[in-house]
């Protein structure tokens, strides 16, 4: 059978590992597609650089749209980012009757309703493993492996920037602005890591999940959104004392009243292995109703993890780019016309444990008033740790650990909790689960 011809969008990173790998292992994975995979044209605005990287074994141009329309190319892997040329080219592939591949998470979190309509009417397949997790087939393992059962619940860390610095605070006890600074200089942080550390990457990856999971559109606007900006080393350093670490999670949750996707510091305890994920590194939690909790774990971002992602991707496609496309594995794990129009709660209807970190005078009478206070809104306390003042210091923390609750009852507690003329400053909460 003749090879498959590859259009290569972007040589950076990513690109370059794919190109490396698909050309190291072209062998191996050419047993195992049942045909050669070939990368035969590469576009970048960097013709120079793209020419080095290739050593002249493909065609070079600077403009993708040569790609996109050239009648050989038979899947283009779109490797430029973003939301606006990126979207055009994807759907000019596929108006072209070619196979997409992307690691581009905020593209089908924003676009991806409307991406894979275009897709499906067109015939073609639209991959993205690497889009979520990098090196780490969790999409594989939602859409495929675990399709006999009915998702409880997913739980990830994500996002290797925000675990490196959270990791970094704990083991150091340094603050997140000095921690930042860290990781920028190392090459894990970004010159600008807004998307890293204030959730937005999490959170294009969660939403991705909870489509496949749930068998829902992808609907990254109703995602909750809250980074690490805000997290204090003394939250960590109290957390690590009442056997808790903190943890960016993405959650996806299937409940009666609907489905929680949400993106937040999280306290799990120490003991779960998940909460042991250190570094760069990112893992994935999914509970199943048949085959509880399973776990997925590996380098969630990099040349070559990706890179392998990008081409397990094109793998699939070669085997199945012949197939009746009626008879594929869906985008979304779920049939396209068995999508279900469940709603997404708002934050203030999801069910969680809380940490609490309140700054409170040291005076009789303090803590009976925090606690009827908690107890008028049906709260539960189920930890409380208070600390000695300061030398010369007239006031002191207490931590609350509360059982599950709905977040609109925290919301209220802590208003009537903040408006107290013994409690200084705004409380700090944290999210806990157990995931168990």
């Amino acid at each position: 059978m003749k090879p498959i011809k590859v259009g290569l969008l972007g040589i950076g990173t990513v690109g370059g590992g794919t190109f490396d790998v698909l050309k190291r292992n072209q062998e191996e994975i050419r047993r195992r597609a049942g045909r050669g995979i070939e990368i035969v044209m590469v576009a970048d605005l960097n013709t120079a650089r793209a020419t080095e990287m290739t050593g002249g074994q493909c065609e070079v141009v600077s403009d993708a749209n040569t790609v996109v329309n050239h009648p050989d190319i038979d899947i283009v892997v779109e490797l430029i980012g973003g939301y606006g040329i990126a979207k055009d080219l994807v759907m000019k592939a596929i108006a072209n009757g070619k196979h997409v591949v992307t690691a581009n998470k905020a593209l089908l979190a924003i676009h991806g309703t409307e991406i894979f309509r275009a897709a499906q009417e067109k015939g073609v397949m639209v991959a993205f493993e690497a889009a979520v997790a990098g090196g780490i087939p969790i999409i594989k393992a939602l859409r495929e492996g675990l399709s006999a059962n009915r998702i409880q619940w997913v739980a990830g860390i994500i996002n290797g920037t925000t675990n490196f610095i959270l990791s970094e605070m704990r083991e150091k006890g340094l603050d997140f602005g000095t921690v930042l600074k860290e990781a920028q200089a190392l090459g894990y942080a970004e010159a600008d890591p807004t998307f890293d550390i204030e959730g937005i990457d999490a959170a294009h990856k969660a939403t991705l999940m909870s489509a496949i999971a749930f068998g829902i559109p992808v609907q990254f606007d109703r995602a909750y959104v809250e980074g690490i900006t805000k997290l204090n080393a003394v939250d960590i350093r109290y957390a690590e004392q009442l056997g808790y670490r903190i943890k960016l999670l993405g959650i996806a949750r299937r409940t009666d009243a609907g489905i929680e996707l949400r993106v937040h510091p999280t306290l799990i305890p120490a003991k779960r292995l998940i909460a042991n994920v250190e570094g760069a590194m990112n893992a994935v939690l999914v509970q199943g109703d048949a085959v509880g909790a399973t776990l997925y774990y590996g380098k969630g971002a990099g040349a070559e993890p990706t890179a392998s992602a990008v081409i397990a991707d094109l793998v699939d496609i070669a085997r199945l780019a012949t197939a009746d496309p009626n008879h594929r594995v869906p985008y979304l794990a779920f049939q396209p016309d068995a999508m279900a129009d469940i709603p997404v709660l708002p934050m203030a209807e999801i069910t969680s444990s809380y940490y609490l970190r309140i700054r409170v005078a040291d005076q009789l009478g303090v803590l009976a008033d925090i606690t009827r206070i908690l107890a008028d809104a049906s709260i539960s306390i189920d930890a409380m740790l208070q600390k000695e003042p300061g030398e010369g210091e007239s006031d002191t923390d207490v931590i609350l650990l509360t059982h599950r609750c709905q977040e609109k009852q925290v919301d209220a507690a802590i208003a009537r909790i903040e408006a107290m003329t013994t409690v200084s400053g705004k409380i700090n909460r944290i999210r806990m689960e157990s995931l168990a």
